[in-house]
């Protein structure tokens, strides 16, 4: 059995790691995962012989040379190795969550960041017990600050990965609705994102913090926070911004001491205006320029379908089906409501991960719809099919059965906006718009 010194030798020489045949590359490390379905150490021949250097499998049957390198377990080898290399590592890490808005303000802060730093931030979204530590192992000495997500669905997992990714410096971009059946309701989430702050407060950390939200404020002054930065619309705060505009991209100004600055971001939507903020204060932090913080936020452009103003050939799409929860969907449909067009329709999916308040939450989103009187409805999914005799709007069990009445009925003129979880594939409406 390797261990995990004898593993980072080899890591040092072959510092890119695959878990998947698909992906192989000359010269990696293969990490043979368990999946439900699936057992990647029977992969391990085929990704040597497609290029890897060498394999790390749990299984004996597997080593078929000494090529293979043999574990306890590869999950855990994964994550160690990646703790491992961490603590080689002497650079500020900025470990990131939160219930909406974690990969939006991760992309505008290194955007920012890397106006003057060699940034690295999570790629896509591999903010998890795996993606946690694959991010951590792209890191090099190269790298000057890391932007790193961690998600959650649970209570402990975010003090989980924070060993891993060891965080010299916070943020959680808020607390909202979502996975409140894996956290246990609302009280659970605050709970469990909380598990970074006392993280921080342990290891000494800088936390920076939102102080317009007041759950926030809470769960900060619960973990004895030493070390803040706040930034908001109070005198006092690092940075201090307000909104001009949203229309349907946001202008703003924003103050840093008693300086005002104009700025604008290729962003829709007035919640995203917190995470605009949020890569300001942390710009700030490290010394940018105000030159340089407005440069990398004109320079950001979403394409990851997370508040994404998408012009087709016959509408206005806001793609924001990335992701769903009620505060999501909520903040959404608000923001529907306050752009101007002629015409405005709303296609909303079900949103997943709410247990037993499932139902209630899909009323209430229902309800906030047809108030915010747009002009047309739909909704796709079983638990928004269930109120279709209580609401106006048009219902759908699945995404094909509104493919089929788009296809006769197709949108032309209008805002769209088009939102659910990410399980709903919304997607596959976007070319019928």
């Amino acid at each position: 059995m390797a261990n995990i010194e004898e593993l980072y030798q080899h890591y040092l020489k072959h510092p890119v790691i695959c878990t998947d045949t698909r992906a192989i590359t000359q010269g990696c490390l293969f990490f043979a995962l368990k999946g439900d379905h699936f057992d990647a150490n029977t992969f391990a021949e085929k990704a040597l012989a497609m290029g890897a250097s060498f394999a790390i499998v749990d299984n004996e049957n597997y080593v078929v040379n000494a090529q293979c390198i043999l574990v306890p377990d590869v999950l855990t080898a994964l994550q160690d190795l990646a703790r491992h290399h961490r603590q080689q590592l002497d650079i500020p890490v900025i470990g990131l969550t939160g219930s909406n808005g974690k990969t939006t303000t991760k992309e505008l802060i290194r955007a920012v960041l890397a106006e003057q730093f060699n940034t690295f931030a999570t790629k896509g979204n591999l903010n998890n017990h795996i993606g946690v530590p694959l991010s951590i192992l792209a890191l090099n000495s190269d790298t000057e600050i890391a932007v790193i997500e961690m998600g959650a669905n649970h209570q402990k997992e975010i003090e989980f990965l924070c060993g891993i990714a060891q965080p010299t410096h916070g943020l959680i971009t808020n607390v909202g609705m979502a996975h409140l059946d894996g956290f246990g309701g609302f009280e659970g989430v605050k709970k469990g994102k909380a598990e970074l702050y006392a993280y921080l407060k342990a290891n000494h950390g800088y936390a920076f913090i939102y102080r317009d939200n007041p759950y926030l404020l809470e769960m900060s002054e619960a973990a004895g926070l030493n070390k803040v930065i706040y930034y908001g619309s109070e005198n006092g705060d690092a940075i201090r911004g307000k909104l001009k505009h949203t229309d349907p991209l946001i202008e703003f100004e924003w103050m840093a001491k008693d300086t005002v600055f104009e700025a604008k971001a290729n962003l829709t939507g007035t919640y995203n205006f917190e995470n605009i903020l949020a890569a300001i204060c942390i710009g700030n932090f490290f010394e940018l320029t105000p030159a340089q913080i407005n440069h990398g936020l004109a320079n950001y452009f979403p394409s990851n379908n997370r508040s994404q103003l998408t012009k087709t050939e016959k509408n206005m799409v806001i793609c924001d089906f990335y992701n769903a929860n009620p505060s999501s969907m909520t903040a959404a449909l608000n923001n529907l409501k306050a752009l101007s067009a002629s015409h405005k329709t709303a296609i909303i999916g079900d949103m997943f991960e709410l247990g037993a308040e499932s139902p209630e939450q899909h009323e209430i989103v229902a309800k906030l719809a047809v108030q915010n009187e747009i002009d047309q409805l739909i909704f796709i999914g079983k638990d928004f099919y269930a109120l279709k005799d209580r609401y106006t709007g048009l219902f759908f069990n699945t995404p094909a059965e509104a493919s089929t009445y788009l296809l006769e009925n197709p949108i032309k003129d209008n805002l769209v906006l088009l939102k659910g979880s990410r399980g709903m594939a919304l997607e596959q409406l976007l070319p019928l718009l």
